[in-house]
């Protein structure tokens, strides 16, 4: 590697979205470092830090500083963090197979259209205008929208975290006693679900739409390669 790309791959690692995500990564640290003994400060933190997720976007447009780099820190960032925390609920909340799940889920509805992104040469893996699904296409295209899905998914995680008293909570019982305890709370419990079953609803549908795409690349391929050995 010449000296003089150097200094232009630190300017990439140096920029203020990337610095956005750094700090995004040693909140989430900390964050689960005192996640049991500090739940209050925990749910602080990390909620911050996913608010950051939208910050370091804006201003990656703002400043003209978007990169690759930043698109993985970012989606890495975010599974990792998610991950983490329904890791936690699984252990917390009886059926625990629920949270792993969606784990699962998430990961592997991602990856696939990660990896699905740069098999079809798009530049990011929110173009989806092409799709056929509706409410994918307004998931990727609006972004109040999917901002409420998103909040929603990590609100309803923080508030099952903080609500659990003890190992082996029944979820469904806990749900519906604290509905009832607060109104305030039991709608909040509402809109967090809608947009939660809603966002598991696109994790389904991208996990089928990217596994499509890397299907279709592959007899794509294998019609290219049939009609090099006929020539």
């Amino acid at each position: 590697m010449s000296d003089r790309t150097k200094p232009k791959m630190l300017t990439i690692y140096l920029y203020v979205p990337n610095i956005i995500g750094y700090i995004r990564v040693l909140m989430n640290c900390l964050a689960f470092a005192i996640c049991f003994s500090h739940k209050g400060i925990f749910s602080i933190l990390y909620f911050v830090s996913f608010v950051c997720d939208g910050i370091d976007g804006w201003f990656a447009r703002k400043l003209n500083q978007v990169s690759t780099f930043g698109a993985v820190l970012d989606m890495v960032t975010d599974r990792i963090s998610t991950a983490c925390l329904l890791v936690i609920l699984s252990q917390i909340y009886s059926p625990g197979l629920v949270f792993l799940s969606l784990l699962a889920l998430d990961i592997a509805s991602h990856w696939f259209q990660m990896y699905s992104t740069f098999l079809s040469g798009k530049s990011s893996h929110k173009d989806v205008k092409d799709s056929s699904s509706w409410l994918f296409r307004l998931y990727y295209g609006n972004r109040m929208f999917m901002a409420f899905c998103c909040v929603s998914c990590e609100v309803l995680y923080i508030i099952l975290f903080l609500l659990a008293k003890r190992q082996s909570e029944d979820l469904i019982d806990v749900l519906v006693s604290s509905g009832r305890q607060s109104l305030a709370l039991f709608i909040l419990i509402v809109l967090a679900l809608f947009g939660w079953a809603v966002k598991q609803t696109i994790n389904v549908i991208q996990l089928k739409t990217a596994a499509d795409a890397c299907v279709l690349h592959d007899i794509n391929r294998k019609q290219k390669q049939k009609q090099k050995q006929k020539q």
